[in-house]
């Protein structure tokens, strides 16, 4: 048995509170790719279209680059085996909550109830003059830019965009879910991206065992992580299943 995965999988039975904390690197096996690195979006987009000011400003290029990534193609994205073993640790008691940085709404699809999205989410929209929101049934992404039926307004995703703040009930949940943890399971985030890198340190000075699962070493690795599990968040994940005896 491999030992780090058994000593992950003890630590996470007997926890009296786990919290999941998810970036991009689970969601890269569904066939999303990270904003950032040489393959990220960045390198084929200009963020530019994501500030908020050039959006309110530039909103018919903003919206044709928004369509094109969240939802043509990231709309073909599923739930791979990462998310589902996290599903299936809610469902079995074993998982409190997942706090995640990303937008793509695969935690919910995968079963997850308890979720945070700290960055909020593509598939809700809102219009930014009246507030009123949509789902992305409900616009016509056909017609771009899209504005709101009901004032006219500019409408759009309710994730944030640079320049906006974290929403605040995500961001409060997000801390008080960091603060209770006596285990937190990081997956899949390199730990650059402020503030969301600072919940697992917040979580490690309350007193948390940090699990992190990664490709690669992150900026928590060497500092504050107790477990490393180095590989995919898939094969990680379905590990760490198998010794805890859960079924998805």
């Amino acid at each position: 048995m491999n030992q780090p995965i058994k000593e992950a999988a003890d630590l996470l039975r007997n926890s009296r509170y786990t919290t999941a904390f998810s970036g991009a690197g689970i969601s890269v096996e569904s066939g999303i790719p990270p904003f950032r690195g040489a393959t990220g979006l960045w390198s084929k987009y200009d963020p530019i279209v994501l500030d908020i000011d050039y959006f309110h400003e530039n909103s018919l290029e903003s919206w044709q680059v928004i369509k094109e990534i969240f939802y043509d193609f990231f709309g073909k994205a599923r739930p791979n085996m990462a998310h589902q073993v996290l599903a299936a640790m809610e469902q079995a008691g074993l998982l409190k909550n997942i706090i995640t940085q990303n937008i793509d709404n695969l935690h919910q699809r995968a079963g997850s109830r308890e979720v945070y999205e700290f960055h909020g989410n593509s598939r809700e929209l809102v219009c930014t003059k009246c507030g009123k929101r949509y789902t992305v049934e409900e616009v016509d992404l056909e017609n771009l830019p899209v504005s709101c039926t009901e004032c006219g307004g500019l409408i759009k995703p309710n994730f944030i965009f640079f320049g906006e703040g974290i929403p605040p009930l995500a961001y409060q949940k997000s801390v008080e879910a960091a603060q209770k943890a006596d285990v937190f399971l990081v997956i899949g985030t390199t730990g650059e991206i402020m503030p969301a890198s600072q919940l697992p340190h917040l979580a490690k000075s309350s007193g948390a065992k940090i699990i992190e699962v990664n490709i690669e070493p992150s900026n928590y690795t060497h500092s504050i992580t107790d477990i490393f599990l180095q590989g995919k968040a898939t094969e990680m994940m379905k590990a760490l299943e198998g010794e805890l005896g859960i079924g998805v």
